[in-house]
């Protein structure tokens, strides 16, 4: 009923009308190279012919670029300031530090759409705080040290902060990317319930990061000290693009092994979650000698983990969404 208020003027009925916003395909050619793209038209709610309402075309640009940008795995404008966010610097100094022309960046920031090997040096500095910091290096002598100084403390802090595995990095990226809300207990859990089933099913563990036996249950303190500096939402921190494209590196046995968790434990919080990590062997035989309020940070080894989801693919095979969905109602069910 809201869309129904939207008001002007339709030349087809000479009149004043109601319009509803409508997605539609269209074919251009750039380039030489034709692009099938969606944009927004608004259609007369009595003709259903198409206006001309303020705004609009505006719109259709913007629309057509980001998904021109997204069909040639160009970088966005969003992605440049982010990057300029991350590490606190300015147009002309980024431009510099990156080896481009020193009004390169401030032409993309206007809308001019950037080479292919320019847009790939701006997305390796986006995803790469170790490259952005070897391009800082290289081009010291064209900064100013004021700028200089500042972007290489926020390479080093974040850095420091993202000290997972670049496997360990991918398989949250790739939860993210599944998952619109992910608690950091709920997160520690997945993780967990991934390396199991994954090393159960393939012989091997996913990634190199140790778990521990904590209170809530199973912990990966690495990324436990990584989402603590995230005050809010993660996906809201201008840092959280460090995740972004890194899934695309995951093999289709890794994503396959994540989808499966993510429709059949991702369905749950956090603390139901914790529940089925705490009626589970490896976490109750690492608790042993431990109270309820007791902290522990005892190993929850990775030849453990798999021994014991070993065991529970025999009985429910884990490589099924229905086999884990009926292992999950087990578990809750039992006596905590």
């Amino acid at each position: 009923m809201e869309e129904m208020k939207r008001r002007d003027f339709c030349i087809e009925c000479r009149k004043e009308t109601a319009y509803l916003l409508r997605k539609k395909d269209v074919v251009k050619n750039i380039r030489d190279k034709n692009y099938n793209f969606g944009i927004t038209v608004a259609v007369c709610a009595e003709c259903g012919g198409e206006m001309s309402i303020p705004g609009l075309i505006d719109k259709n640009v913007q629309e057509i670029d980001e998904q021109y940008r997204a069909a040639e795995g160009l970088v966005s404008i969003d992605d440049i300031e982010r990057l300029m966010k991350i590490y606190k610097i300015g147009k002309a100094p980024l431009s510099l530090a990156l080896g481009f022309g020193e009004i390169t960046i401030s032409r993309y920031l206007e809308g001019q759409v950037p080479s292919k090997e320019y847009s790939d040096v701006i997305k390796a500095a986006l995803a790469s705080p170790a490259y952005i910091r070897q391009k800082l290096l290289a081009n010291r002598e064209k900064l100013a040290n004021a700028a200089y100084k500042k972007a290489m403390a926020a390479a080093d802090s974040i850095e420091s902060l993202f000290s997972v595995s670049n496997k360990m990095l991918r398989v949250i990226a790739y939860v993210f990317e599944k998952l619109e809300e992910v608690t950091p207990l709920m997160l520690q859990k997945l993780l967990y319930f991934i390396q199991g089933i994954y090393s159960a099913l393939y012989g091997r563990p996913v990634f190199e990061e140790d778990c521990r036996a904590w209170i809530h249950g199973p912990v990966y303190p690495e990324v436990y000290e990584l989402f603590r500096d995230f005050k809010y939402n993660p996906i809201d921190d201008a840092r959280f693009a460090l995740f972004e494209r890194a899934s695309d590196a995951l093999t289709e046995e890794e994503k396959s092994v994540i989808d499966l968790v993510v429709n059949t434990f991702g369905i749950y919080g956090g603390k139901v979650l914790e529940r089925i990590t705490h009626n589970e062997a490896p976490w109750k035989e690492a608790r042993k000698g431990y109270g309820d309020g007791i902290p522990s940070s005892e190993l929850l080894s990775k030849e453990r983990i798999m021994k014991y989801y070993e065991t529970i693919n025999h009985k429910y095979e884990i490589g099924t969404e229905e086999g884990l969905k009926t292992y999950i109602h087990d578990m809750l069910d039992m006596v905590s």
